[in-house]
């Protein structure tokens, strides 16, 4: 079986004018029940999830239904009342941890993503099948409530694919495995997206566990069972994340004031963040991940073997290099561990629908570097036409101003069906219109573009050769020859 396999189981004031679509020139000719399609209305109501409560946010504005899949996947949908005819698919972010869907996860993603049926989309979301890593599982429990949706509200206009974070990489290969040209997907909407894939976005997370490791000796420490660290956490360990949070604050007083922190707290910690180019800011949460979600990925899903490797690379930025790099603990990766990984989460560049991507240029989480891998892989897969990037001057992983999330839809909306591929220019100069709705800020940087992943994370000597990608690829992933580096 392979190894990543699922368990079975009224509007914010004016709006911005726009052309009317033909779902809207339908609702004026009343062809419609409602909000709701013909065909979509001719069906009964047991044929539609149970209506729930709607969240706060979209009380009055929309009508709100929740269920489970036949895989065991909790969704929510929202239609609002004035339906403008197409549906957003989301896939959340994460991965969360835990062995059973979240009935609770895609109700607060519709609370969060409520900007998306505001603008008259309908909403759908998957709380996936379980928690831990799986990229393809994910995807499709992604297209499972797409389906659940078709079947009770029958086929919208256009439908779109968004994803945010670990999100935007399922969105991806959601693109990838389901959104051929005439297919069901017409456009997709990647946001501050984990970009990079498992078998390599995440090597920044390595270093910074072998190096965290070579500083504090306190994870595990000398008088506990050892492991090796590629693991994350040994398999039966009962450490929380409270305990973890206690080991960083003992060795780099990170929680606390510079001047409450001894002098070798704060000399770890300048090391460490020197090293693996991490913000301090974001330094827990980074290490509880290659914590307990690299734990869920080596133990839970890849049989307890190594995917991760960082044998022959070389740290800097350390005030001692030479005895970090003498001193830090090495690994190989097991290949067959590394091909499943790739499989799951890598991306192939295998884009034929257009694709609009939005990223935060200082974001903490996911690094924008992770779009220039992105740009990359289609480009190193002929379709680089199909992408178009955006970025804001924003610093946070999380969220994004809705005002640019609305003009984002609403962009790629206008590109799938006008024709007419949109310019990071002519994405920001729509934004103020959003904004006077919205108030939350337009942010973009047209003239920005991200120096190559490399630049970010440390590269892998004689790495091994991904089966997902081709050699042109590879070259481009390392930014050799310029590819991913120019405008």
């Amino acid at each position: 079986m392979y190894p990543f396999a699922a368990r079975s189981g009224t509007s914010r004031g004016l709006r911005p004018r726009r052309r009317r679509s033909s779902w809207q020139a339908l609702c004026v000719a009343g062809v419609v029940v409602g909000a709701i399609p013909q065909a979509a209305a001719a069906q009964t109501d047991t044929t539609r999830p149970p209506s729930v409560p709607c969240p706060s946010a979209l009380a009055d504005k929309a009508t709100c239904y929740s269920g489970q899949d036949s895989n065991g996947a909790y969704y929510t949908i929202a239609v609002p009342e004035q339906w403008n005819g197409s549906l957003v698919v989301h896939a959340h972010g994460g991965p969360d941890l835990g062995d059973d869907s979240d009935p609770s996860r895609s109700a607060e993603d519709l609370e969060r993503w409520a900007v998306m049926v505001d603008e008259g989309y309908a909403w759908a979301g998957s709380s996936y099948r379980r928690g831990g890593y799986g990229t393809r599982m994910a995807a499709a429990d992604t297209e499972n409530v797409r389906r659940v949706f078709r079947s009770a509200f029958g086929t919208p206009e256009r439908t779109y694919v968004h994803g945010q974070s670990w999100g935007g990489d399922v969105a991806a290969k959601v693109v990838e495995t389901y959104g051929k040209k005439n297919g069901p997907y017409d456009g997709a909407l990647l946001t501050n997206g984990v970009l990079g894939g498992g078998s390599r976005g995440y090597d920044y997370r390595v270093d910074l566990r072998v190096v965290y490791q070579y500083y504090c000796r306190n994870h595990p420490r000398s008088t506990e069972p050892q492991y090796p660290l590629w693991q994350g956490l040994r398999a039966g360990s009962s450490m929380t994340a409270q305990g973890l949070r206690a080991r960083l604050q003992e060795c780099t007083g990170f929680a606390s004031d510079s001047e409450e922190r001894t002098a070798l707290q704060q000399r770890n910690l300048d090391d460490i963040l020197a090293v693996t180019k991490i913000p301090e800011r974001t330094l827990e949460s980074h290490l509880r991940f290659a914590t307990f979600t690299f734990r869920d990925i080596t133990h839970n899903r890849l049989g307890d073997r190594n995917p991760f490797g960082n044998k022959g690379v070389r740290y800097s930025g350390s005030h001692d290099d030479k005895a970090l790099n003498a001193g830090v603990g090495r690994y190989s990766a097991d290949p067959s561990a590394r091909r499943d990984l790739s499989y799951d989460s890598d991306l192939t560049g295998d884009v034929s629908i257009p694709v609009l991507t939005l990223h935060a240029i200082d974001d903490p989480t996911a690094f924008v570097e992770q779009e220039a891998a992105y740009r990359a892989t289609l480009r190193g897969a002929g379709h680089g036409k199909n992408l178009v990037q955006t970025f804001s001057d924003e610093q946070e992983h999380s969220g994004l101003s809705n005002s640019e999330y609305a003009n984002s839809i609403a962009a790629l909306d206008d590109w799938v069906r006008k024709g007419k591929k949109p310019t990071p220019s002519s994405v920001a100069s729509s934004c103020p219109d959003f904004d006077r709705v919205y108030g939350t800020g337009c942010f973009y940087q047209p003239d920005f573009t991200p120096q190559p992943y490399l630049s970010r994370v440390e590269p892998r000597p004689g790495g091994t050769r991904w089966p997902a990608m081709s050699a042109a690829q590879e070259r481009s992933w390392s930014g050799i020859d310029g590819v991913g580096i120019a405008p």
